[in-house]
């Protein structure tokens, strides 16, 4: 993106993000953005904590199990008030960030252009959640970022977002106005001449000041009274103007400190003995300055972007660093030790969960700090101290920097391999389990290439692969298990391959082809209750050493990735039984019927088993053409079994001329006999093609749409029973409608038209209003017009099926019916 259309699109976030932060009391808040690539979200700007300490949140998939994914996704807001209710609803995000706080997802749109999502976090509410108002102000601000993108977009500007967040600093809390006040004394006389401010910052009133040095003394505290005459004492014995002045400390009769500065600045033609100060009302900052270069810890603070704001004495000597270099830069740039993840993570808990965090940190070989994090408001208060090596850090620590420095940063590098643990539960094909690897494990390691190859009858297949030059791993497909390379010898045996560079693995494979790359490489076994699955390679940008930590880590991950993998490669192995069963039950040819043309189409669901229990049939029958649509609950090789025996069963009642009441019923009696506990919804009608009349009968299904020639659109008004496998007695009225020439009918499954997060209802409408928009066409046209929107969605949780019905205006050949 050129940078002035990074300007630009950063400037129209900052406001309504900062908005949104203050809206709603909050801590921190940012805007994601839709990246080029597709289902790609990318951070783009955030207020109120360092992006670096987010850097493994700066992507998401749009497909993903977090609230900022959902809210893409639905066009709906996601709010979860505190920790609790987060981790009942979306455990992932819990188990990288797991801290005690509130966010709100507040998606990004104007018309219906989504451009992505506003997030703003706050401190946990105790299940509390936003008032009205509140959550009011954060929709406004999100609108008018919203409003603002499309503007942009409109110009030609891209608002597409492909680089690094930009840092947005929040508002500081409201503070009191530095003051200051004048004053010109004359030694000779005592007489003072103060201006209203200094009385006032005395907490004297201005009318009543007597003018007079004893006047002044009146309100200070007795012993800075007569340090103030031995100030002006020093001050009068300068022989010459002395433009730095005197300074020192005063405390009023409150105790409040003010900072006096008095200098002997004579002009022509005046006394000698006159004296002018300032008065500077401070507050506490410049005292507490003072007294923290007094104190023997090191003190340091940093905003909530982690720029350096104070140092103390202490602090420039423990940290080998002089307040100069240290001052306005950003602390994991300029100190790189206290950016290693463990330490990132500490800085994290301080920030989002807003408690003092304690640990010790590996500085250098041989320097260990203890070190507090203090947070509030507008930033953080470091404090440092030197102590002894600890006992366990010859058994934790590698080469000064590579290793984990305590019990404590254990623990921390977990965190994103908890997320790639709960990850794995959800991915139930191969590529969904590699995506999430890719996604969950390279972050937490700062790896950057991966391979996946999977053993298929004792050859190692490439199944999965990013990062690497495009081809290099092709010469590797498909090699046996008796190659001497380390991707086969790791899953031969058992054992992980680290290698801290390129020429320690060229060292120990003489003659392996190498790429560009100068890195480390990490070789794991995919091994899954004892069976060999495959390997997994990692391959890292830079050499590194990996800590005994992160190679216990890496192999029990690799077991879980294993475990994923031969629970996928069932999948995909019933998934590919189910779509073949699924595939020889529905229709391929629908019957071609005089006056009549009908159209089916089926679209597999893109999550979970991909194939599910919708189907779809057009039957001749002794009472005309039957027109079926149907849904069994569930997916896999069950719903499609189930679907199979439901469509046969319609088929035969129809066939030996039911009426559709004696058809449907006769259905539901057979589910409940076949399966108790399935469920399915089933809509039936028959066709007069020559007179139009249409008989129909609904089982829990949704209603049809009737579409008359002149564009006209309506839902067909069809009371019906419950749906099929519940009451072995339920009744299903018959409703008669008339198709007219010209007319089409529409069947369909909720997958056409449910959304997440949004009432059904409004899809129906939604799908009403394709419907009567449609021009001129023929019936296959329609049908492909109507999937259309519902085909580029990339995240369909169900399936769909779609059977149109027309009546020919006037007579022609019938349109094929078959199935695409």
């Amino acid at each position: 993106m050129p940078v002035t259309a990074v300007d630009a699109v950063a400037k129209a976030l900052a406001p309504g993000t900062v908005d949104a932060v203050r809206a709603v009391g909050g801590f921190s808040g940012g805007v994601y953005l839709r990246a080029r690539a597709p289902g790609l979200l990318r951070l783009a700007a955030l207020a109120g904590l360092p992006p670096r300490l987010l850097r493994p949140w700066w992507r998401m998939h749009s497909n993903r199990p977090y609230p900022l994914a959902e809210a893409f996704r639905s066009g709906r807001p996601v709010e979860l008030p505190d920790a609790e209710e987060a981790m009942r609803r979306f455990p992932q995000l819990m188990a990288g960030l797991p801290y005690p706080f509130g966010s709100l997802y507040e998606p990004v749109s104007h018309g219906r252009d989504r451009f992505g999502v506003l997030v703003v976090l706050r401190p946990s509410a105790s299940g509390r959640p936003l008032a009205d108002a509140d959550r009011q102000r954060v929709r406004a601000a999100a609108a008018r970022i919203g409003a603002e993108l499309a503007r942009l977009d409109a110009a030609g500007t891209s608002v597409a977002w492909d680089g690094e967040p930009v840092p947005v600093q929040l508002p500081a809390e409201a503070a009191p106005p530095v003051r200051t006040g004048h004053l010109d004394w004359r030694l000779d006389t005592g007489d003072v001449t103060a201006d209203p401010e200094l009385c006032r910052i005395l907490g004297a009133d201005p009318a009543a000041f007597p003018g007079t040095i004893a006047g002044l003394e009146a309100l200070l505290a007795p012993e800075d009274a007569y340090g103030l005459r031995a100030l002006a004492h020093q001050a009068a014995e300068t022989a010459a103007p002395d433009p730095a002045g005197h300074r020192m400390w005063l405390a009023d009769r409150d105790g409040r400190f003010h900072l006096l500065e008095l200098a002997r600045r004579p002009a022509p033609g005046t006394d000698p003995a006159h004296l002018t100060g300032t008065l500077v009302d401070t507050g506490t900052g410049p005292a507490a300055a003072a007294g923290a270069d007094r104190i023997a810890t090191g003190v340091l603070s940093v905003d909530r972007l982690g720029r350096v704001t104070h140092v103390n004495h202490r602090a420039e000597a423990l940290l080998a660093h002089p307040r100069d270099a240290l001052l306005g830069r950003v602390l994991w740039d300029v100190l790189p030790w206290t950016g290693r993840p463990a330490y990132e993570d500490h800085f994290r808990a301080a920030l989002i969960a807003g408690d003092t965090v304690h640990f010790l940190a590996h500085r250098t070989a041989g320097s260990w700090l203890s070190v507090s994090l203090n947070p509030g408001g507008d930033g953080m208060t470091v404090t440092f101290s030197a102590v002894d090596e600890p006992a366990y850090a010859p058994h934790s620590v590698a080469a000064p920097g590579g290793g984990l420095g305590s019990p404590a940063d254990r623990a921390a590098v977990l965190y994103r391999p908890v997320a790639l643990a709960i990850a794995l539960t959800e991915a139930v094909t191969a590529r969904q389990v590699s995506e999430v690897v890719t996604e969950e494990l390279l972050p937490a390691f700062g790896g950057r290439q991966l391979a996946i190859y999977l053993l298929s009858e004792r050859h190692l297949h490439l199944a999965w692969e990013t990062g690497f030059p495009q081809g290099f791993l092709d010469r590797f497909d498909g090699v046996g298990l008796d190659a001497r390379i380390p991707g086969v010898e790791t899953l031969t045996s058992g054992r992980p391959l680290f290698f801290e560079s390129m020429q320690r693995l060229a060292a120990a494979y003489p003659g392996i082809p190498l790429d560009a790359h100068v890195g480390a490489r990490a070789f794991l076994p995919l091994i899954a209750s004892g069976r060999p699955v495959g390997s997994c390679i990692l391959g890292f940008d830079q050499p590194r050493g990996f800590s005994p930590e992160e190679r216990t880590v890496l192999t029990a991950l690799a077991g879980l990735i294993a475990q994923a993998l031969q629970r996928a490669r069932r999948y995909d192995s019933e998934a590919a039984l189910a779509r073949g069963l699924q595939d020889a039950l529905l229709p391929h040819r629908l019957p071609r019927v005089a006056h009549v043309d009908t159209v089916g189409r089926y679209l597999p669901g893109t999550q979970g088993m991909d194939v599910g229990g919708d189907w779809y049939d057009v039957v001749e029958t002794p009472r005309g053409l039957a027109l079926v649509i149907g849904d069994v609950q569930g997916h896999g090789v069950s719903a499609a079994a189930t679907m199979g025996q439901l469509r046969s069963a319609v088929r035969a009642f129809a066939l030996a001329g039911s009426d559709p009441s004696e058809v449907v019923t006769g259905t539901n009696r057979l589910l409940i006999d076949l399966d108790p506990g399935q469920f399915a919804s089933c809509c039936y009608a028959v066709l007069d093609p020559g007179t139009g009349l249409l008989k129909a009968v609904r089982a829990g299904h949704l209603p049809p749409l009737l579409r008359h020639p002149d564009g006209r659109t309506e839902v067909v008004d069809l009371p019906g029973g419950v749906v099929l496998g519940v009451d072995a007695d339920a009744a299903y009225p018959v409703t008669e409608v008339r198709l007219p020439p010209g007319g089409i009918l529409a069947l369909y499954t909720d997958g056409l038209v449910e959304q997440p997060g949004t009432d059904i209802d409004l899809g129906v409408e939604r799908l009403r209003g394709a419907l009567a928009a449609v021009g001129p066409g023929s019936l296959s046209s329609v049908a492909d017009r109507l999937l259309d929107v519902a085909g580029r969605d990339a995240d369909r949780p169900d399936d769909i099926a779609l059977l149109l019905a027309a009546r020919r205006p006037e007579p022609g050949p019938p349109e094929g019916g078959d199935r695409p």
